[in-house]
């Protein structure tokens, strides 16, 4: 089984895949905790080009050609071997991200981004995709820290508090409000594999409702 977390910047999908994968091993599940970009040696040095906020001059077929470049070697050389030895691979984002930030956000064609998509995935797609949802301003400010301007975009904010912001969260307003509005588009358009969760509440019942549904799926694939 291939779970996926999508969501926008502060959303809490890194912290509720490893919960996931932590509650799942205690019951005795085989599985694998990954995520994007990265989860392989080469991905990692992707990743570390593409989240580095010193990069803010990266263009938009740059990007998404690394971002695929780093989900080709992490799907082939990580998740399909997981999952044909019959583990449950998590993973925090994959190609959904894709249509949400490069398309919705960046406004790059939708028709070559799946094209681009299919060849570096070989049509590798999740079993379940949990939604994070949360407001893009609440995200952000769990990212960026409360004193930052999160209207302002990298031109114009102040050193962030969050020890681990990256490239993106760094970018303005509008762009987060775009991929917010591209999730609930693709979420719309798969209903059977998008599962939302309201991520705007305490930790412990926003967990609780991802491993419901999470232990759902799999009593229905048993």
């Amino acid at each position: 089984m291939f779970v996926t977390f999508e969501g926008p910047e502060g959303s809490g999908k890194t912290t509720h895949a490893r919960l996931l994968s932590e509650y799942l091993r205690e019951e005795e599940y085989p599985v694998v905790l990954t995520r994007e970009p990265g989860g392989t040696r080469i991905s990692d040095k992707l990743r570390q080009i593409l989240l580095d906020p010193d990069n803010t001059d990266i263009l938009p077929r740059t990007e998404i050609l690394l971002f695929s470049a780093s989900r080709a070697q992490l799907s082939e050389a990580f998740i399909r071997p997981h999952l044909e030895q019959g583990h449950i691979v998590i993973c925090d984002r994959y190609a959904d991200s894709t249509m949400a930030y490069q398309g919705h956000g960046l406004g790059l064609d939708f028709d070559t981004l799946r094209t681009i998509t299919a060849f570096a995935t070989r049509g590798l797609t999740p079993d379940l995709t949990l939604y994070l949802d949360v407001p893009v301003e609440t995200g952000l400010k769990r990212r960026l820290g409360p004193s930052n301007d999160i209207g302002a975009g990298s031109s114009g904010t102040q050193l962030p508090l969050f020890d681990k912001v990256d490239r993106l969260d760094m970018k303005d307003l509008e762009y987060h409000r775009r991929v917010q509005q591209g999730y609930e588009q693709l979420r719309q358009a798969e209903p059977e594999r998008w599962h939302r969760v309201d991520a705007n509440r305490p930790l412990e019942q926003v967990q609780d409702d991802v491993r419901r549904k999470v232990l759902s799926v799999l009593e229905d694939r048993s």
